[in-house]
C-alpha cells in the first residue's frame, strides 16, 4: 500500500466530523483527487444498515456483545471495500472512527476483555492499522452539551456520563501505549486554531509534497 490512513477519535461531541471535512478540504488543494473521506460505522451501504441497527432507537435489541461483532462486521466490509482498494491506489485515506474507537467504547466504556477485542479487529482488519490517529480530547460533559444543541442524541449519545468517562480514560490509555501513532489534539478551543495545529502535525509527517502551505 502506498497511501496514507488517517483516522479522526474522540468522545461525543468532540469536532470530529467539522475537522474531517475541513482537513479533506486541505489536503485536496495539495493532492487533488487523492483524499477520501469515510467513517464508521457506515462508510459503506452494508455498513450504513448497520449503522441504523447500532444508532437507533432499540436499545433493548442489541445487546453489548452483538454491538462488538456488528460494528466488526461494519468494519470488516469497510476495509475490504472501500479502504484498501484506495490505499493501494496512493491515495489518502481519512476515517471518522476504526479500530481505536472499539477498544475505548467496548473496552474501556462497555467493560469487554481487551484480547477479545483485538481478535475481533484483526479479524475485521486483517491487521490494518492507521498511519496517524489524530484524538480530539474534550471533557465528555462539555462534548455530551453539544450533542444537545445540535440535535437528538442517538442510541449511544445517550449513554451515562460515567460510561463517557471511562471512554476517555480508554483513548488516554491508547495514546499512552502507541504515542507516535496517536497525537492528542485539544478539542476545547476555536475550530479554527484545531485545524491549524492539525495541518502543521500532517505537514511534519513529510508525506505532503515539498511546497509552501496554502492556508
Amino acid at each position: 500500500m502506498s497511501g496514507k490512513f488517517i483516522v479522526f477519535e474522540g468522545v461525543e461531541g468532540a469536532g470530529k466530523t467539522t475537522q474531517i471535512q475541513q482537513t479533506a478540504e486541505w489536503l485536496q488543494s495539495w493532492c487533488q483527487e487523492r483524499v477520501i473521506v469515510t467513517r464508521e460505522p457506515g462508510g459503506t451501504e452494508l455498513g450504513r444498515q448497520i449503522r441504523q441497527l447500532l444508532l437507533d432507537d432499540l436499545d433493548s435489541l442489541v445487546s453489548h456483545r452483538t454491538e462488538l461483532l456488528l460494528y466488526g462486521a461494519d468494519r470488516a466490509q469497510h476495509v475490504e471495500s472501500l479502504i484498501r482498494p484506495h490505499l493501494d491506489r496512493g491515495d489518502f485515506v481519512l476515517c471518522d472512527r476504526f479500530t481505536d474507537s472499539t477498544i475505548a467504547y467496548q473496552g474501556y466504556g462497555r467493560g469487554f476483555d481487551l484480547a477479545e477485542i483485538d481478535r475481533v479487529n484483526q479479524i475485521a482488519t486483517g491487521g490494518l492499522q492507521s498511519d496517524l490517529t489524530l484524538w480530539l480530547d474534550l471533557d465528555v460533559s462539555v462534548g455530551l452539551e453539544r450533542v444537545l444543541v445540535r440535535g437528538k442524541p442517538d442510541r449511544m449519545e445517550r449513554a451515562a456520563i460515567d460510561f463517557h468517562q471511562r471512554v476517555r480514560r480508554g483513548y488516554q490509555e491508547l495514546a499512552n501505549i502507541y504515542p507516535n501513532r496517536i497525537v492528542k489534539i485539544d478539542a476545547d478551543r476555536d475550530p479554527v486554531v484545531i485545524q491549524t495545529e492539525i495541518q502543521s502535525i500532517l505537514l511534519e509527517t513529510k508525506w505532503l509534497p515539498a511546497k509552501e502551505s496554502p492556508n
